[in-house]
C-alpha cells in the first residue's frame, strides 16, 4: 500500500471547476470567482471567505524563518501528494471558516484530524478516497493516465536506485576526496524538482491560500512547514478588514511572479480566485423574497371582496406577473432571511388597503428584475457542468476507431498526402513572401470531380484517388 494513497491528477485552474469540486465535497452555498484586481472597489463587495493564489512556481527565495506550531490551532495540511495543491488550498481555507456549512463528511474529517500535525493531516487528505475521488472526477482521462504513469515510473526508478545502491555497497569502497555536501533544494509537491530547472520547458503551477482566522490573516502553503502569519486583524472576533491586511502580501506575490514593475511585468503567470457566497443562492433568495411579498399582499387584498384591486394596477404587470414568479429553479425554497421576512409580513398586514396595489406593483417589478439574475446563474451552472462533461470525456477510443476505419477503407493515405501538400505549400509561401498565397485544394477538388463521377455523371464509381499534384 502506498503511504500517501493513490494519485491525484492535474485539474484545471478554473473557477467553474473549483465551484463544482467544493459542491462535490458537500459544501453548499459557496462558489469561486476569478479576480482581476485586488483594489477595494473590485473585491471588498464580494466579502470573500478566503483567497486562492495560483502562480508559476519557481524556487522560492523567501524561506520561512520562524518554525512554531500555531497556538490558534489553524487547520493546516502539508501537501504530500503530487498535483493536489489545488485541493489542499481549498481545504486549508474551508476548514478554517467557522461560518461555512461543511457537508457531513468534511465535518467528520475536520473533527478527526483537528489534533493532528500538518504532516499527518496531509497524509489523511492523501489517503481519503472521498477527497481523492472528488478531485480526480474533474481531471481529464489523459491526466489520470499520466498520474498513474508517473507513479509507475517513480516506482521503477526507486527500484533501480535501490539495486544500484546495494550493488555499490557490496563492492569494495574506494578512497575519494572528501567534498562538502550541497544543501538539498526545496521541491514543489506538485511536480518533480527537475521541472524548475532552467533547461526544463515544462511550467509548474502551484496554489497557496489566504484566510482570516482567530484575529490574524494566514498564508497556508502546503509546501511550507507551518502556516505563515501575514498580519493581525483589528479585532479577534470578526474578520472585517482582513482584505486590507492581505493586499500588501498579494502585491509582493504578484511582483515576484509577474505583473509588477519589473521587466517581466507583461508576462503574467498567476491568477487569483475568491471563495464567496454562492451567487445562485444569493440571487434566488432575493427573488424568492418578492415571491413571498406578492403572496402576502394578495392574501390581504383577497380579504376585501368589495375591492377590485386588479383594476387599480398596471394591466401589463398583470400579464407579466405569472412569468415573474415562475422559474426553472431546481427546487431551492429556503429563505435565509426568514426573520426579516416575518417582520415584513407584519408591516404589510398593518398597511392601509389603498396602499396594497402599489406594493403589489413594486413586488412584480422587483421579481422581474431579480429573476434575470437567477436565470443567469442557472445558465452559468449549466455551462460549467457542460464544460465539465466535455473535459472529462475520454475521446481516445473514438479517435482510435476513426483512424482505424480510415485506414481500413483506404482513405488515410489521401488525408496524409493532403497534409504533406499543405506543408509544402506553406513552406513555399513562406519563401515567396509578397506573392499571392496559392490555393491548396483547387487542383484536388477538380481532380476529385473527374475521378468521382462515372460515365453517366453519377458518383457511383467513386474511389479514393492516390494521385495528388
Amino acid at each position: 500500500m502506498d503511504l500517501v494513497g493513490g494519485p491525484f491528477a492535474v485539474i484545471e485552474s478554473d473557477p467553474g471547476v473549483f465551484t463544482c469540486l467544493i459542491r462535490k465535497l458537500g459544501v453548499a452555498k459557496l462558489s469561486l470567482v476569478e479576480l482581476y484586481d485586488i483594489e477595494p472597489w473590485a473585491i471588498d463587495h464580494l466579502k470573500p471567505h478566503g483567497l486562492i493564489f495560483c502562480f508559476n512556481w519557481r524556487d522560492d527565495l523567501h524561506q520561512q524563518t520562524s518554525e512554531f506550531e500555531s497556538p490558534e490551532k489553524v487547520w493546516f495540511a502539508n501537501q504530500l501528494s503530487a498535483d493536489a495543491c489545488g485541493t489542499f488550498a481549498l481545504l486549508n481555507v474551508l476548514l478554517n471558516c467557522p461560518a461555512v456549512k461543511l457537508g457531513r463528511r468534511l465535518e467528520e474529517f475536520r473533527d478527526e484530524t483537528k489534533e493532528m500535525s500538518g504532516v499527518m493531516k496531509g497524509l489523511a487528505v492523501a489517503n481519503s478516497t472521498f477527497i481523492r475521488d472528488a478531485h480526480n472526477s474533474f481531471a481529464r482521462p489523459a491526466d489520470l493516465r499520466g498520474s498513474l504513469n508517473t507513479i509507475a515510473s517513480a516506482t521503477l526508478d526507486a527500484k533501480k536506485a535501490k539495486a544500484k545502491a546495494a550493488k555499490q555497497a557490496s563492492q569494495k569502497p574506494r578512497k575519494t576526496k572528501a567534498t562538502k555536501a550541497k544543501p538539498k533544494r526545496e521541491t514543489d509537491g506538485a511536480a518533480d524538482v527537475n521541472d524548475s530547472a532552467p533547461g526544463n520547458l515544462e511550467e509548474t503551477y502551484h496554489f497557496t491560500s489566504f484566510v482570516p482566522f482567530a484575529g490574524k490573516v494566514w498564508e497556508l502553503d502546503g509546501l511550507r512547514i507551518f502556516p505563515l502569519e501575514v498580519g493581525e486583524l483589528p479585532s479577534e472576533h470578526t474578520a472585517d478588514g482582513w482584505l486590507d491586511v492581505v493586499r500588501p502580501a498579494l502585491r509582493l506575490k504578484m511582483e515576484k511572479y509577474g505583473g509588477g514593475a519589473s521587466e517581466d511585468a507583461a508576462n503574467i503567470r498567476f491568477s487569483l480566485l475568491a471563495i464567496v457566497d454562492g451567487a445562485y443562492e444569493t440571487a434566488h433568495d432575493e427573488w424568492y423574497w418578492w415571491v413571498k411579498e406578492r403572496q402576502t399582499i394578495e392574501n390581504q387584498l383577497e380579504k376585501n371582496p368589495y375591492m377590485d384591486w386588479k383594476s387599480q394596477v398596471d394591466p401589463e404587470l398583470l400579464v407579466l406577473a405569472d412569468q415573474a414568479f415562475t422559474t426553472d429553479s431546481p427546487g431551492y425554497r429556503l429563505l435565509s432571511t426568514g426573520a426579516q421576512r416575518m417582520e415584513r409580513d407584519v408591516e404589510i398586514m398593518r398597511s392601509p388597503p389603498n396602499a396594497l396595489p402599489r406594493l403589489w406593483e413594486d413586488a412584480v417589478r422587483s421579481a422581474l428584475r431579480t429573476k434575470v439574475g437567477v436565470e443567469d446563474e442557472i445558465r452559468r451552472a449549466t455551462d460549467d457542468w457542460t464544460d465539465h462533461i466535455k473535459r472529462t470525456h475520454d475521446y481516445e477510443p473514438f479517435i482510435r476507431e476513426y483512424i482505424s476505419t480510415l485506414h481500413a477503407e483506404g482513405l488515410l493515405d489521401s488525408f496524409l498526402e493532403i497534409e504533406k501538400m499543405e506543408k509544402r505549400t506553406a513552406k513555399k509561401a513562406k519563401n515567396n513572401k509578397g506573392q499571392a498565397k496559392p490555393t491548396v485544394y483547387r487542383e484536388i477538388e477538380e481532380e476529385d470531380e473527374v475521378s468521382d463521377a462515372g460515365e453517366d455523371g453519377s458518383d457511383d464509381g467513386w474511389r479514393p484517388s492516390s494521385r495528388r499534384k
